[in-house]
């Protein structure tokens, strides 16, 4: 416990934020750090016809429509426990209808949020892509969602925070950033612990993700924007902290890395830093040495680091390329945990899941179809990926709920993937 004495007053901090001025307590903000803490990205990018949002199947579907062959989806969603779910255009074998969720429902997302509670994962980072909150209805989509988290959020005591994307964007865009923050500001009361005691702080401050700084893949905004875009969040007009998400190589200019000093010299500015780890390896070419030095790096110029796990990877449907389904397969979880056991190893202190809710991808890690229970996707040689069948749909949450408790000092654990006895 640390003391400050101040005009005649012990302020008394605690790791919850929670402070006391002359025995009084006043509540701060629940999560104050990020350190110890096991965070997954959350998309809520999703939609379904008739769910209220106009927006059809928004990001079902695939290029000119959503019906059998033709979705940017790999991954089912388990939908037996969602209040509200969706005929789809699709079918099982049996003939039976195959229905999906939306995140536009607020129960869907209440859901989502008990299910992280039940599973013990610490919260979760609300993607928000900046291309799309541009226009009315991608606003109105993400501003539902975000509000209906920040509810669950309290509900469940799990932390949130607000991750921008710049995917998509120019360099017109960066100062609408900052206006988009202003008006969560403003709508949310984000950075107000009364209002939102679940918020996500780190050193002192609310905390703020920028994705997408620093990659060698023809961005139409540069590294100097980024940098004039942190300096705008961090002053007196947001005061805000600063995660920046990076190229998985960003410490030696590597394959996915634009190679300008400039990259480094914005890092330094950052309060946390979270290198894009997906798609850059699989279980034979993992690497923990990396974050190790990654770690290293970070120590010596007071930088927090925020490693990032996935359990897999595929987008053959997105791509009409059977050739990659399961381009990084899961091996039955063996693969998140030796990315989890690689970072704990390493020295980390936190982990970023990528991701809760991303099927397009195939990232998820929330409650998905099994391979015997997918729908049937066309008749040209296109299909779902399942998770194994051996397992239950609710493995992924399992083992990243007992990656957290590691991370939460939890002991028991090792390189060896912990077996499920139930």
């Amino acid at each position: 416990m640390k003391k400050l004495k101040i005009s005649f007053y012990i302020f008394l901090i605690t790791a919850t934020g929670a402070f006391s001025i002359s025995g009084t307590r006043i509540e701060g903000p629940r999560y104050a750090s990020y350190s110890h803490l096991v965070m997954a990205g959350y998309q809520g990018w999703f939609a379904a016809n008739g769910d209220g949002s106009q927006r059809g199947w928004y990001h079902y579907q695939g290029r000119g429509g959503f019906y059998p062959g033709n979705t940017n989806v790999d991954l089912w969603p388990d939908v037996t426990e969602y209040p509200k779910k969706y005929k789809s255009p699709f079918k099982f074998a049996d003939g039976k209808d195959a229905y999906l969720y939306s995140p536009y429902d607020e129960s869907s997302v209440d859901l989502h949020f008990k299910w992280m509670k039940e599973y013990g994962i610490d919260g979760v980072h609300m993607q928000r892509f900046l291309g799309e909150v541009k226009s009315a209805s991608g606003k109105r989509h993400f501003n539902k969602v975000l509000e209906s988290a920040l509810k669950a959020a309290k509900k469940y005591d799990r932390a949130i925070s607000v991750m921008y994307d710049l995917s998509g964007c120019s360099s017109a865009d960066m100062a609408y950033l900052e206006q988009d923050w202003k008006e969560l500001e403003s709508i949310f009361k984000l950075s107000d612990p009364k209002i939102n005691p679940t918020y996500l702080w780190h050193h002192g401050k609310p905390l703020v993700t920028i994705w997408g700084v620093g990659f060698n893949d023809r961005r139409r905004y540069t590294i100097n924007d980024v940098n004039k875009l942190v300096d705008m969040l961090k002053g007196p007009r947001n005061n805000v902290s600063i995660m920046l998400g990076v190229p998985y190589f960003w410490r030696t200019a590597g394959r996915d890395t634009d190679k300008s000093p400039l990259l480094q010299e914005l890092i330094k500015k950052a309060d946390i830093l979270m290198p894009w780890a997906v798609g850059r390896f699989d279980s034979k070419t993992y690497n923990p040495q990396i974050l190790a030095d990654d770690i290293t790096w970070c120590k010596q110029h007071k930088i927090d680091y925020v490693p990032l796990v996935f359990p897999g990877f595929t987008w053959g449907n997105m791509h009409k390329d059977t050739t990659i389904y399961n381009a990084i397969p899961r091996l039955k979880g063996d693969f998140l945990w030796q990315q989890i056991a690689g970072a704990k190893q390493a020295g980390a202190k936190s982990l970023y899941v990528a991701m809760f809710d991303e099927i397009d991808e195939g990232t998820a890690i929330f409650k998905t179809a099994r391979v015997a229970e997918v729908p049937i996707n066309g008749n040209e040689g296109f299909k779902f990926v399942g998770i194994e069948n051996e397992l239950t749909s609710d493995y992924y949450l399992w083992l990243t709920g007992q990656g957290t408790k590691w991370f939460h000092g939890k002991g028991g654990y090792s390189a060896v993937k912990p077996l499920r006895l139930q």
